[in-house]
C-alpha cells in the first residue's frame, strides 16, 4: 500500500514579520543608546553644577585614550599576523584530506575572520586597558616621594607610580605577541605552511621567519618581565616581612638577573633562526633556559636558606627585618609615636583622682551606640523623620568651655511615611528635606536618665539656634533618591519644612533657595531626567516650573567619592554646624599597595568592629595610607569642598596634577571648621591593627615576636573588636585634657585578659583661629609595665557580670520585664592607674519605650562600684574622696511636668557644677532604714505597680502622671536597695 504525503511548500519569512523584527530591534537599540546618552549627560550636569566637571571629563578622555591604545595595540598586530600568514602561504601546498575539508569550511568566512578576530580581541583589550587608566596617568604625573629604598637605591615613587605601569605594559605586550603567535601557527597550519603528521614536520621559509621572530619577541618580553620582577620583590611578601630578606637579596635577585640575560640570549637565537633556518640552537637554548630557571629560582634559594640562613637566621636577617619595621611604621604614620612606660596603680586610695578631676568631670556617659532610640522618641516629632542607629560625637565651645556632645541630624525618612501619603508628588516635591540638629551633652543626664539636650526641638532651639544656623537638611545619609525643589520668587512654597501639630495651619512650608542640582525647568531637561530615573511623572508634572532643580546622589560619601574617585573614604562621616551651616565632614585617604618594604594589611579587616561590622571597600589590601584630604558637604545645597590636609603626600600631589584646581589649600579652611575637624576613626583603626606587631621599633624585638598584641573583643559584643572612642581626656604626659581617641591592647591570642598597651591620639585639629594645633595627630602609647597586672576590658566586664551584689542590683532594674543594656566600656588612664567606666541603661517594655541611663559601673584594679551617678561611683570606689569637682555632676534635674531640664538647678551649658569634692556623698553615708511594717515583697509589688503606671502614662502622653509614677518607682527601688544593703 502506497501512501502519498504532501509536504507543505517551504515558505520564506513573511515581509511583515521581517519588518516588525527589524523595527523592534531598531527601537530597542535606539532606546538603549538614548538611556545611555541621558545618563552620561545628566552625570556631566551633576559634576558641572558642583564645579568638578573637569574630574568627569578627565576620566572620560583617559578611558577613551586607553581604550584606543588597547584596541589598536591588540587588533593591529593580530591582524598583521593573520594577514602575513595567509599572504605568505605556499601556493601549491600538498594538503591532507582533513585540511581540505577545514579549508572548505573556513574559506567562505576568511574575510570576516581576518577582520573580525582582530576586532574582537581589540575590543577585549580596549576595555581591559581603559580600566587601567589610573595606572597610566599616575605614571605620567608621578612626583618624587623623597624616600630612597636600600636594595636598589630608587625613590619610593618608582614602586608606587612607575613599576605598576611598566609591569602592565610588558604584560599587555606579552599577551599581544602570544595571541599573534597562536593565530600565526593556526593560519600557517590551515594553509599548508606548516605540515605535521606521518613522521613529517616541515615549515615554509616565510612561516619559519614569522614564527621565529614572534617567538623571539615573546622571549624578549619575558626577559623584561623577569628583570622587572627583581624590583617587584621590594613590595612582595617574603616570609614574615615585605621586601627581600637575605635569601631574596643574595640568591633570588641575582638569579633573576642571570635568568633575564639568558632569556634575552635565547630570544636572539630565535631571531637568528629566522634567517639561518636552524631550529636546533634556539630549542637547545630554551632547554637551557628552563634548567637555569629551576636552578636560580628553586635550587639556589633552597641551598642558601638551608645551609646559611637557617643556622644563622638572627644575624643574617636582622638588617632586612629592620628595613621592614622602619618602612612599615613610616608608611602608616607610626614612626613618630611617643611611647611611655606606665606603671599602673591597681589599688584605689582616697584623693587619688584629685589631679584628674577635669578628666573625670568630662567622661562621656551617653553612649552614641545606645541612645539613638532615646533621641528618636524625644526628638523625632514626626514619623517621616529619622536618626542614624549610631550617633556621632563632636565638641562645641559653649561659654568659653569645650563641651563634648553626642549629635545627630533629624533627617527625612520616607520609609516610615504613611502608605496613603506615598504619592509621587509627596515623596518628590513635598517631603524634600530633614530639619535640625540634635545635640546632647556627653557627660550629663537628666534625673530621669535622659540626655541633656542643648540643641533640638521643632522649631529648632538651643545654643546653635541662637547662633542662627541653617537647619534644613537636603543632603544627608537618609535622603530620597531624588527630589525636585525650587520655585519662582513670590510663588507659594510647597516643600514641607516642619509641622507643629495637625492641620494645615500648623504646617510650615519653605522653598529651596540654593544651587543644589541641575535645572529641570524645560522639557529637554525633564526628558533627560525622566529617562534617567525612568519616571514619566517628571515629564508630565504641572508643578515643575522654570526654577525647579533636581537633587540626586545626595549621600555625603557618594558626593565626595564621585568628585574625588582616587580617595578611600572614612566609613564615619559626621555632621557639624560650621559658619552657620550644617556640613558633613568626610575624611579621605590616599593609599598605595606598593610602598617599598612596608607590610600590607586588609583595610576591611582593620576597620571592622562592633560599630562597623561589614565595611564595603573598593580598595582593600594596602601598605601605605595618609589622611590627605578633609572634605565637607553642605547639608543644605550639597556643595563639596576638598581641602589638602597632608600637602606633603606624594600620592595626593600626583592626583592634584591629574585633577588640577579641585583641592583647596588647608589655609582656605575656616577657623570654625578647623575647630570641628578630628582625627579620623578608620585611620586610627588601621594604625592600631599594625601596632599589634609594629609597636616595637627594633629588628631584634620584631624577630623574637614575644610581645605581639591585638585589639580586644568588644565586651558587649564578643564577636567583633571593640571600637575606639572619642573623649576629652588628659594623658599622663599632657598638661591639660584634650579631645582624643583611645583604644586598648591585650596579648595576641586573647588567652590572657590583661592590658598590655593603651593608645591615644590627639584628635583636636585646631581652634577657631584657623591654625592646626602642634599636637594634633600625635600618637601616645602607654606600655603597661610587667610589674602591673591590669585587667583587660573582657576581664572587667566579666567581673561586673559575676559580682553577686551588682547582679542583685541589676535584677532589681529588670523588674517588670525591663531590659538592661550595657553601654560602652571605657578605659581611662587616671589616678596613676587605669579606670574602667560603663554606663548602664534600662529600657521598659512597650513600643514607645527607650533606654534610660540609670546606673554607672566603675572599676579600678580589682575594686568595683555600682551607683546611680558617676560621682557617687567614684566616691564609693575611692573612699569618698575622689577629687572630682562635682557630687552629682552627671545628673541634671528636670521639670516633672514638661520633662525639660530645670535651668536654675542645672549646670550652665558647657560647664559642670562646681560643688566642692568634700560634699560628695561617701560610701559611709547611712542608707535610710525601711519602715518596720514594710517587707521586701511589698516593695517589689509597689515597684511593679509603679512601672506599669509609668508605662501607661508614657503611652497616654500624660507627663504629670509619668513623673508621679516615676517618683513612686524610684522610692520603691530605694526600699528594695535598702533591703539588699541590709543583707
Amino acid at each position: 500500500m502506497t501512501t502519498n504525503s504532501t509536504q507543505p511548500p517551504a515558505t520564506s519569512p513573511s515581509p511583515i514579520r521581517r519588518v516588525v523584527i527589524v523595527t523592534v530591534v531598531t527601537i530597542a537599540v535606539l532606546l538603549a543608546v538614548l538611556f545611555g546618552l541621558a545618563n552620561l549627560y545628566t552625570e556631566l550636569l551633576w559634576f558641572r553644577q558642583l564645579g568638578f566637571s573637569s574630574v568627569l571629563t578627565t576620566q572620560w578622555i583617559a578611558r577613551v585614550v586607553m581604550f584606543a591604545v588597547g584596541f589598536v595595540g591588540m587588533a593591529l598586530p593580530v591582524w598583521l599576523a593573520i594577514f602575513l600568514a595567509y599572504r605568505l602561504r605556499p601556493v601549491y601546498a600538498r594538503l591532507s584530506s582533513q585540511l581540505d575539508r577545514y579549508q572548505e569550511v573556513v574559506e567562505p568566512l576568511r574575510r570576516l575572520a581576518m577582520w573580525g578576530i582582530p576586532v574582537l580581541f581589540g575590543f577585549f583589550a580596549g576595555f581591559a586597558t581603559s580600566a587601567q587608566w589610573e595606572t597610566t596617568w599616575l605614571w605620567l604625573n608621578g612626583v618624587e616621594a623623597g624616600v630612597t629604598e636600600e636594595q636598589f637605591g630608587l625613590d619610593a615613587a618608582f614602586y608606587m607610580f612607575d613599576l605598576p605601569f611598566w609591569q602592565g605594559v610588558v604584560g599587555f605586550a606579552s599577551a599581544v605577541v602570544l595571541i599573534s603567535l597562536l593565530v600565526t601557527a593556526l593560519v600557517s597550519y590551515l594553509y599548508g605552511s606548516v605540515r605535521v603528521g606521518q613522521g613529517e614536520f616541515t615549515i615554509s621559509k616565510p612561516a619559519r621567519m614569522q614564527i621565529a621572530i614572534t617567538a623571539g619577541l615573546y622571549l624578549l618580553l619575558q626577559a623584561a618581565s623577569i628583570w622587572l620582577d627583581r624590583f617587584a620583590s621590594v613590595v612582595e611578601q617574603s616570609g614574615r616581612i615585605t621586601g627581600p630578606a637575605y635569601v631574596e637579596a643574595n640568591a633570588v635577585i641575582p638569579g633573576q638577573t642571570i635568568l633575564a640575560i639568558v632569556a634575552a640570549l635565547v630570544a636572539v637565537l630565535f631571531l637568528v633562526t629566522a634567517w639561518i633556518g636552524k631550529w636546533r640552537y634556539p630549542l637547545v637554548a630554551t632547554g637551557l633556559l628552563i634548567v637555569t630557571s629551576l636552578v636560580v629560582t628553586t635550587a639556589l634559594p633552597w641551598g642558601v636558606q638551608t645551609f646559611q640562613v637557617t643556622p644563622n637566621e638572627r644575624a643574617l636577617q636582622l638588617d632586612y627585618y629592620q628595613r621592614n619595621v622602619d618602612a612599615t611604621r613610616a608608611a602608616y604614620g607610626l614612626d613618630d609615636i611617643e611611647t611611655i612606660e606606665y606603671e599602673a596603680e591597681t589599688a584605689a586610695e582616697a584623693g587619688q583622682l584629685r589631679d584628674d578631676a577635669a578628666t573625670t568631670a568630662s567622661l562621656r556617659l551617653m553612649d552614641p551606640a545606645v541612645v539613638s532610640p532615646t533621641v528618636k522618641q524625644l526628638q523625632q516629632y514626626r514619623p517621616y523623620y529619622g536618626f542614624e542607629d549610631t550617633l556621632d560625637v563632636d565638641r562645641y565651645e559653649i561659654d568659653g568651655e569645650s563641651q563634648d556632645t553626642v549629635v545627630a541630624l533629624r533627617e527625612l525618612n520616607l520609609e516610615d511615611l504613611g502608605a496613603d501619603a506615598q504619592s509621587w508628588v509627596n515623596t518628590t516635591m513635598t517631603y524634600t528635606h530633614g530639619y535640625g540638629m540634635v545635640a546632647a551633652k556627653g557627660n550629663e543626664r537628666t534625673s530621669e536618665g535622659e540626655p541633656v539636650f542643648i540643641e533640638g526641638d521643632i522649631p529648632a532651639s538651643g545654643f546653635l539656634t541662637d547662633l542662627e544656623y541653617e537647619p534644613r537638611i537636603y543632603f544627608g545619609e537618609k535622603t530620597p533618591q531624588y527630589s525636585i525643589v525650587g520655585a519662582p520668587e513670590g510663588s507659594d512654597p510647597v516643600e514641607l519644612d516642619y509641622a507643629t501639630g495637625s492641620g494645615e495651619a500648623n504646617q510650615t512650608f519653605t522653598t529651596f533657595e540654593g544651587d543644589g542640582g541641575p535645572s529641570v525647568g524645560n522639557y529637554f531637561m525633564r526628558t533627560l531626567f525622566a529617562l534617567k530615573f525612568q519616571s514619566e511623572q517628571i515629564l508630565f508634572s504641572d508643578q515643575i516650573n522654570s526654577e525647579s532643580q533636581i537633587l540626586f546622589d545626595r549621600h555625603p560619601v557618594t558626593r565626595v567619592q564621585k568628585v574625588a574617585p582616587y580617595l578611600t573614604l572614612d566609613s564615619d562621616p559626621y555632621p557639624s554646624v560650621v559658619d552657620g551651616r550644617i556640613v558633613w565632614i568626610v575624611d579621605g585617604y590616599t593609599t598605595s599597595a606598593s610602598y617599598p618594604y612596608s607590610s600590607q594589611t586588609s583595610l576591611s579587616q582593620a576597620i571592622s568592629d562592633s560599630s562597623n561590622p561589614q565595611p564595603n571597600l573598593l580598595i582593600d589590601d594596602v601598605n601605605y595610607i595618609r589622611n590627605s584630604v578633609k572634605a565637607t558637604v553642605d547639608a543644605y545645597d550639597g556643595s563639596v569642598t576638598l581641602y589638602a590636609w597632608d600637602e606633603e603626600d606624594p600620592v595626593l600631589q600626583t592626583w592634584q596634577k591629574i585633577f588640577p584646581s579641585t583641592v583647596e589649600s588647608i589655609s582656605e579652611m575656616s577657623g570654625d571648621l578647623m575647630s570641628h575637624v578630628r582625627y579620623p576613626t578608620d585611620l586610627f583603626k588601621v594604625q592600631r591593627a599594625m601596632l599589634g606587631t609594629y609597636h616595637v621599633d627594633t629588628a631584634s624585638a620584631f624577630y623574637q615576636r614575644d610581645n605581639a598584641w591585638e585589639t580586644p573583643a568588644d565586651p558587649v559584643s564578643d564577636n567583633t573588636l571593640q571600637p575606639p572612642y572619642y573623649l576629652t581626656m588628659q594623658m599622663p604626659d599632657e598638661e591639660e585634657p584634650t579631645f582624643s581617641m583611645f583604644t586598648t591592647f591585650i596579648p595576641e591570642g586573647g588567652e590572657r585578659q590583661v592590658l598590655m598597651g593603651y593608645l591615644g591620639v590627639d584628635s583636636d585639629a585646631g581652634t577657631e583661629e584657623g591654625t592646626v594645633r602642634d599636637g594634633y595627630g600625635t600618637l601616645r602609647m602607654l606600655q603597661i609595665s610587667s610589674a602591673s597586672t591590669v585587667p583587660a576590658p573582657g576581664q572587667v566586664q566579666n567581673s561586673f557580670n559575676s559580682d553577686s551584689a551588682i547582679a542583685q542590683d541589676l535584677n532589681v532594674l529588670r523588674i517588670g520585664d525591663s531590659s538592661v543594656k550595657m553601654g560602652n566600656l571605657l578605659t581611662l588612664p587616671v589616678g596613676g592607674g587605669l579606670l574602667y567606666m560603663q554606663p548602664v541603661y534600662v529600657q521598659s517594655t512597650g513600643n514607645t519605650s527607650y533606654p534610660l541611663l540609670r546606673k554607672v559601673l566603675v572599676a579600678f584594679g580589682d575594686e568595683l562600684a555600682f551607683e546611680d551617678t558617676l560621682a557617687e561611683a567614684l566616691d564609693t570606689l575611692f573612699g569618698g574622696d575622689s577629687g572630682a569637682e562635682t557630687g552629682d555632676d552627671d545628673v541634671t534635674p528636670v521639670d516633672p511636668e514638661t520633662g525639660e531640664p530645670i535651668d536654675d538647678e542645672a549646670p550652665s551649658e558647657g560647664s559642670v557644677d562646681e560643688t566642692p569634692a568634700e560634699e560628695t556623698p561617701s560610701e559611709e553615708t547611712p542608707q535610710p532604714s525601711p519602715p518596720s511594717n514594710d517587707s521586701y515583697e511589698e516593695a517589689l509589688a509597689d515597684a511593679q505597680d509603679a512601672m506599669s503606671a509609668k508605662q501607661k502614662a508614657l503611652e497616654d502622653g500624660d507627663m504629670v502622671a509619668y513623673a508621679e509614677a516615676d517618683k513612686a518607682m524610684t522610692e520603691a527601688v530605694e526600699r528594695l536597695l535598702a533591703f539588699t544593703d541590709g543583707e
